[in-house]
């Protein structure tokens, strides 16, 4: 006769079997709860983090001065902010902010605070302003009026413009701290010289007092003007070490590698009424540069 204690315990067995068998079944489908806990964080897939830079802004303000404000590009000594590299809405131009946003997007949602003879000292109130717009763009250029004084003398100091830089970011992180920026190198000044040099016209324009300490007695090419010259080329190459520096500490922001004092200009380029400024075609090669180095992989 068959032990009832043996039975019991082999019929536990079997009962036993059937109930971790649907357990095992239901762990891997059909409509039981998944797993929780521990067993959950690991079979979770893990969002994606945000990227810290953003190739497709909603919106661009312009900050600088009157290369920015488009200044003798299409009349003379007036500012013409249709033609701006970083937010007008000239087809022959196709500036950043069209680049990116489309054309009927960039005309509500850019704005340009640039003044034409503004140096980096006044980089910071424009900041404030651009900053109550909360945009997720600011493009930067600023620098050649520190550079183009009266005299060598009268330039702006290496470390005010340090200081002046990074009180302009910091103003810009307390009113939209996750606005991106676009920083643009100073462009060439001693290039400017050689290749607006070539032209009567722009030499006596310049003799009105246009960049005195590079344009300055434009044959002129003794030791003096050409270690004058040397002097302010050597400052605008240290004012782009800092605006190199100063954009790296700072996670959002994007320093075009000295692309546009590197860009080799010509004549084209130039303001046909101060050889100077950037005209119409220049204007449109800045926007190109900006747009590269805002969609590029990296900085």
């Amino acid at each position: 006769m068959p032990n009832p204690s043996r039975r019991s315990r082999a019929a536990l067995a079997v009962l036993a079997a059937a109930v971790l068998g649907v357990a095992g079944c239901d762990a891997v489908g059909g409509d039981s709860p998944g797993p929780n806990g521990t067993q959950a964080q690991k079979t979770k897939p893990s969002p994606k983090p945000t990227p810290l830079w953003d190739s497709s802004p909603d919106s661009i303000a312009a900050v600088g001065d009157s290369i920015t404000r488009g200044f003798d590009a299409c009349s003379v000594l007036a500012d013409c902010p249709e033609v701006s590299w970083a937010t007008g809405d000239s087809a022959e131009v196709d500036s950043l902010a069209v680049r990116l946003l489309g054309k009927a997007k960039a005309a509500e949602r850019s704005w340009n605070y640039a003044v034409t003879g503004a140096r980096m000292a006044d980089l910071p109130g424009q900041m404030a302003q651009a900053a109550t717009r909360k945009p997720g763009l600011v493009a930067v250029m600023v620098g050649a009026n520190d550079a183009c004084r009266d005299s060598t003398a009268a330039m702006t100091s290496v470390a005010d413009f340090r200081s002046d830089f990074e009180d302009a970011l910091s103003t810009l992180r307390k009113g939209a701290p996750k606005a991106q920026v676009f920083v643009a190198s100073v462009p060439n000044l001693k290039r400017l010289w050689s290749e607006g040099r070539t032209n009567p016209m722009g030499k006596q324009v310049w003799k009105l007092g246009i960049c005195p300490s590079m344009l300055g007695d434009a044959d002129a090419v003794d030791a003096a003007a050409t270690a004058r010259r040397d002097t302010v080329q050597k400052r605008v190459e240290d004012y782009n070490e800092v605006l190199e520096e100063v954009c790296a500490k700072d996670r959002r922001c994007r320093f075009d590698g000295g692309a546009v004092y590197e860009y080799r200009f010509g004549t084209g380029q130039l303001s046909q009424w101060d050889w100077f400024h950037p005209s119409v075609n220049g204007q449109a090669r800045l926007a190109e540069i900006a747009y590269r180095t805002v969609t590029g992989k990296k900085a």
